[in-house]
């Protein structure tokens, strides 16, 4: 049985977990990213690894198994997915577990879902043994004449699915780096051109137009009051000269160090929430981090939250998150969550061995009561 409310629960799905041909560079073993989870070891007394996932390593890319998952996801209040997606090398990256995983699910359009443009560079990082040469494989940037094949292509095989998530009826698209998107376009008149362009197609295809998301951090630029860009000048410019319509985070790690206990680096990172309330002119979507410790893909220590990331603890920040989208009635009650299964990064919601289902209670908990979401 779902829990049923008023909130878009979404977090994020990282595709990593299966086979897929251009997937052997990295991981030769045939399950993704696993490889690495599974071998994963601690490097300092206490260090919470290898993490283990209950359900076992599963292939996302079976439909069986992403029924079981949407199944549960919903029974404990989390009723949307934002898949990252990637395009690299003039195609598409780590479909199958979108398209054969997810949308191949019998029961796939109980739940909501929808894309965000994981347009970072492709790099070493994604191979232990070369991750910390940080070398390009795959360029993120692309011009305008890819841009268009990227747009067609989300346009047509999802944005008009009965479940892909709109807010005001316009199908939402999330682009994790504005700086790189503009970089590859040549600047922000004609990144804004290209935008506008992406909202007329939609039209053409009988959508109302599209919502533009950007995820606040870094590499998001920041423009002056001539529109230059300046180191010093403001990021709310870049968002309303590109046409940008709402912000979210994808991880608190973006914008505050990882620090040694959670709660601390939690209150720090959602402490800036009231400022960007006055300092942006779109709606903030607020997010909330399960954890952060990148170690199983990187051979030498990497800093990471050491303590404190617990379900309980999580749960003080996701009560945090529903009474932010309350106190904005004028918003839709979207919420953010990193993630599903960042198991790579130490910040997911699926079982593991430690916790059982603990940070799915937590949601299941906060967001148990309240009205029925109308679809």
């Amino acid at each position: 049985m779902s829990v049923t409310h008023d909130y878009i629960i979404a977090a994020y799905v990282w595709p990593a977990y299966h086979d897929a041909p251009r997937w052997r560079d990295f991981f030769r073993g045939r399950e993704g990213e696993w490889e690495i989870i599974r071998k994963a070891r601690p490097k300092f007394e206490g260090h919470w690894q290898p993490r283990v996932p209950l359900w076992g390593y599963e292939q996302e890319s079976d439909p069986v198994v992403m029924e079981k998952k949407i199944d549960v996801a919903l029974s404990h209040g989390v009723n949307c997915f934002i898949y990252d997606w990637y395009w690299y090398d003039n195609q598409p990256f780590l479909e199958e577990a979108l398209n054969q995983g997810f949308l191949g699910a019998r029961n796939h359009e109980k739940m909501k879902f929808y894309l965000m443009w994981a347009n970072h560079d492709a790099t070493t990082l994604w191979d232990i043994e070369r991750s910390h040469e940080h070398q390009v494989i795959w360029p993120g940037d692309v011009d305008r004449p890819t841009f268009e094949i990227v747009v067609r292509r989300v346009l047509r095989q999802y944005m008009k699915h009965p479940s892909y998530l709109t807010i005001e009826g316009e199908p939402v698209f999330s682009i994790y780096e504005l700086g790189t998107f503009m970089k590859g376009l040549g600047g922000v008149d004609p990144t804004r051109d290209a935008l506008n362009w992406f909202r007329r197609e939609a039209q053409r295809e009988g959508l109302p137009g599209v919502h533009i998301q950007g995820i606040l951090w870094g590499n998001v630029p920041r423009l002056d009051e001539s529109g230059a860009l300046n180191p010093s000048g403001s990021q709310d410019r870049t968002v309303l000269a590109l046409g940008v319509d709402s912000l979210t985070h994808y991880q608190y790690v973006h914008i505050v160090s990882p620090m040694n206990e959670y709660v601390a680096w939690c209150d720090k990172a959602t402490e800036a929430w009231s400022r960007w309330d006055q300092e942006f002119s779109v709606p903030y979507f607020p997010h909330v981090s399960i954890g952060w410790d990148t170690n199983p893909r990187f051979k030498d220590f990497k800093p990471c939250v050491k303590e404190g990331a617990t379900p309980n603890h999580f749960k003080i920040y996701l009560r945090k998150a529903k009474a932010y989208v309350d106190a904005h009635p004028e918003q839709t009650k979207l919420i953010t969550i990193n993630s599903w299964n960042e198991w790579g990064e130490g910040s997911y919601l699926e079982p593991d061995d430690r916790f059982g289902f603990g940070y799915l209670e937590a949601v299941r908990d906060v967001f148990k009561e309240g009205p029925v979401l109308v679809p």
